[in-house]
């Protein structure tokens, strides 16, 4: 664990600067995997730059899975756990990717800090009180016209670096190490194209966190919900006694939407419903709702809650029908997680190597990890040292960086060493 290193022929930070600049945003409600085009580009640019650095078996899908081997350092390597690591290269769709300028604010010494690029979007430290912790960090933002990207090309940046690291430094003991980098996991339908036994790990983590020492084994259970409201159409002129306006019940069902059950209202381990994206027209209107609970019961009873404020809905709109299609996205990797915790342990000890404290989260999101996790590729998620991911405020650092990548260098040494007689 001591050993000095030789760095990497380009810094976490550099690379990192480099992938926020590439459009990557996925989009819903596309039928190909991935969503968007513009994934390619830094997919194909990622797999270009591993062949560069030495990486072994390296490949893109065609579906813009990236997949890579760095192979063991030891001898009779067969014999130890591969260990996998994962980011994915979109970002999402809720705010613009286009024309991402990063902005390092260097030596931070304190206070709010305005972006240059929007002056009304300001990280403030009341607001983000982690900033105590970056006095003296290079704090690495927007201009405030995009979001960063560090949602998770932080964690591509720490994974390319990794892989850097170990190819350069053979005295460095490690199993084979798999690493890959996925499309499309901002809207939850990349990884179903994920080549679970041709990764070939025996277990894996995505690098896909946010403030430094978080791992988390434990994520939201999902589902969605799409309502539906029916009307029936006429023309305004000759409308009357005819026309059923679904907009109606539309604005009536969101209208009762239970209070105490919305994001914004909710934390910690509080579920939530989340209507989040919509149609309106007199002849059909349409809501998505997101269904999220750390527990399934509590899964059970939003979905329920959903399909009662929709008859109740239905009941004051004479004439107007409702449909809900309820669909599963994904479960608590804690499931499956919680019978083998030395995958996770291995999480925490590397973290606290690196100098940090780690800590244990539920994420209240989920991961590409809670899909793999529950087809056979048991994955708890690391840290990356972002914040505010998903809007323009969304920042990382210098140091951040760094000890994410130092963590994933302890990790794939303590993993060998839990195999070694």
């Amino acid at each position: 664990m001591s050993i000095e290193l030789e760095p990497p022929g380009e810094s976490v930070v550099d690379r990192f600067l480099r992938y926020v600049r590439i459009d990557t945003q996925s989009r819903e409600d596309q039928q190909t995997t991935p969503s968007t085009l513009t994934q390619w580009t830094l997919a194909n640019l990622l797999a270009a730059e591993l062949k560069q650095v030495g990486a072994r078996e390296v490949s893109v899908s065609e579906h813009c899975m990236v997949y890579a081997t760095v192979p063991s350092s030891v001898p009779n390597g067969e014999r130890l756990p591969t260990v996998g690591f994962i980011a994915h290269v979109d970002t999402s769709p809720a705010v613009t990717g286009y024309g991402v300028t990063p902005v390092v604010h260097r030596n931070y010494q304190g206070g709010d800090i305005t972006l240059p690029g929007d002056p009304t979007q300001v990280i403030t430290v009341a607001r983000h009180p982690v900033l105590a912790d970056l006095i003296g960090d290079d704090i690495i933002t927007t201009d405030g016209t995009t979001l960063l990207g560090s949602d998770d090309k932080a964690g591509v940046a720490a994974i390319m670096t990794l892989v850097d690291t170990l190819l350069r430094n053979p005295k460095v003991p490690h199993g084979r190490v798999r690493v890959a980098f996925t499309a499309d996991e901002e809207i939850g339908t990349g990884i179903e194209k994920f080549d679970v036994p041709g990764f070939g790990a025996d277990f894996a983590y995505t690098v896909d966190g946010s403030t430094l020492g978080e791992v988390s084994d434990e994520t939201w259970s999902a589902r969605l919900a799409t309502v539906a409201f029916r009307g029936k159409s006429a023309h305004p002129g000759t409308a009357k006694g005819v026309m059923v306006n679904s907009m109606y019940a539309m604005a009536d069902f969101l209208a009762h939407m239970p209070h105490d059950m919305l994001p914004e209202t909710t934390e910690d381990r509080q579920g939530f419903v989340h209507p989040y994206a919509g149609t309106l027209d007199v002849e059909q209107s349409t809501v998505k709702v997101l269904l999220r609970d750390f527990d399934l019961s509590g899964l059970a009873a939003k979905e329920d809650a959903m399909r009662r404020l929709a008859r109740e809905t239905m009941a004051r709109f004479p004439g107007v029908t409702s449909r809900i299609e309820v669909k599963e996205n994904y479960k608590n990797m804690k499931e499956i997680l919680s019978q083998h915790p030395h995958i996770t342990q291995f999480a925490l000890d590397a973290a606290r190597l690196a100098g940090l404290t780690p800590y244990l989260k539920p994420i209240r999101g989920g991961t590409d990890g809670s899909r793999l996790t529950f087809r056979g590729l048991p994955c708890p998620n690391i840290f990356t040292g972002g914040h505010e991911f998903h809007s323009k405020l969304e920042f990382n650092s210098r140091r951040g960086l760094e000890k994410t990548t130092e963590t994933l260098v302890h990790l794939v040494q303590l993993a060998a060493q839990s195999a070694t007689p």
